[in-house]
């Protein structure tokens, strides 16, 4: 859903948009490309850092794109046009999701350098490329079941989807160099601290350096749409949108005016202001959820019409079983809702 308030925000570029194999310089030593996703999110911006290691000169590119040969493609034509004729000395990732961890395996390979991201997201990254994590298979599709989703050509799709992660993320590099929270990277002549966010993905790094006043979101927040928070399979009582919530309210001290840039849609400014956006949100959606669980108790299913007033494909779907049943964990797990489970095991929650 787009942003309703969008205008609050202000978007320094304009409507410029770097095109496949190009790339636009958000300010010096700093450059934006983009590379497709085979989704209805068509986008992922990526990021190229001028950087310097162990007295080389180079760069560091932050997220990596799907395993895919038009991403490869685009990769090498940057390659060859915008790097000034410097390597790449090290690749950092913001979190595991196959868009940012993608050819992390490759352009590790390509230039020999090193993976840099959190333990957590790494290790998530090893597991799921070689099985599935949320993201399809049976296990998945008993958890939505086990939700209300009942169409069996979906269930039966879903389950179709065990290799959905290792299809975008074949490989992960055997090695890798551990962010943390409040860690400071210098690359370049600039130092980034990593600022850790939980809810959208286990263990999320945003890059922020205050000498630039940028910060590189990934995805905990994004200026059109709403980051997406779900629970999955491996985690069913989970709250990720508590955490995503507090990880939100971590970002308030930085200043108003930040660059924000994002894995998706444009850079902006107006961060406290998309903050408030985004909180707002969720109090709207958690409010509709519980007015609907008073009336009549509901499994997340049912909940879908309301929460997405779109139509929806099953990419899509998957991701809003997972937030429908984000919202109902929220309330539950904080005592305004009660969860049974029925005798067609469906949890329905209710007040």
């Amino acid at each position: 859903m787009a942003n309703p308030r969008e205008s609050e925000l202000s978007y320094p570029l304009g409507d410029q948009l770097p095109a496949p194999g190009e790339v636009l310089e958000v300010l010096p030593g700093l450059r934006w490309l983009r590379m497709g996703l085979p989704f209805a999110l068509d986008h992922i911006n990526l990021w190229l850092l001028k950087d310097e290691v162990d007295g080389q000169s180079g760069w560091t590119i932050v997220d990596c794109g799907i395993h895919s040969e038009p991403t490869k493609a685009n990769w090498e034509t940057i390659f060859e046009r915008h790097l000034d004729g410097l390597p790449v000395l090290r690749v950092v990732v913001t979190h595991f999701h196959p868009d940012h961890m993608g050819l992390a395996d490759w352009l590790t390979q390509r230039w020999n350098c090193r993976l840099w991201m959190s333990a957590t997201d790494y290790q998530l990254a090893r597991v799921a490329s070689s099985s599935t994590v949320g993201m399809g298979g049976e296990a998945a599709a008993a958890f939505f079941g086990s939700h209300g989703l009942s169409d069996p050509a979906s269930l039966e799709k879903i389950r179709g989807r065990a290799s959905y992660y290792p299809n975008m993320v074949p490989a992960v590099p055997p090695a890798f160099r551990r962010l943390m929270d409040g860690m400071e990277l210098k690359i370049g002549d600039h130092a980034w601290t990593c600022l850790v966010g939980h809810g959208h993905a286990p263990e999320h790094m945003s890059l922020w350096s205050e000498s630039l006043g940028v910060m590189i979101a990934g995805d905990m927040v994004l200026p059109r749409i709403s980051t997406n928070v779900s629970v999955v399979d491996v985690e069913p009582e989970a709250d990720p949108l508590r955490q995503y919530l507090d990880s939100l309210a971590r970002l308030l001290p930085l200043p108003e005016d930040t660059l924000v840039l994002p894995a998706h849609g444009k850079p902006f400014k107006g961060l406290h202001a998309r903050i408030d956006q985004l909180q707002q949100h969720h109090a709207e959606r958690l409010a509709e959820v519980l007015a609907a669980c008073t009336a009549k108790p509901s499994h997340a299913a049912e909940l879908l019409p309301m929460m997405f007033r779109r139509p929806l494909d099953l990419h899509q779907t998957t991701f809003a079983m997972g937030e429908a049943v984000a919202h109902l964990n929220h309330l539950w797990l904080g005592g305004q809702l009660r969860r049974h489970l029925g005798d067609d095991g469906v949890y329905r929650f209710s007040a």
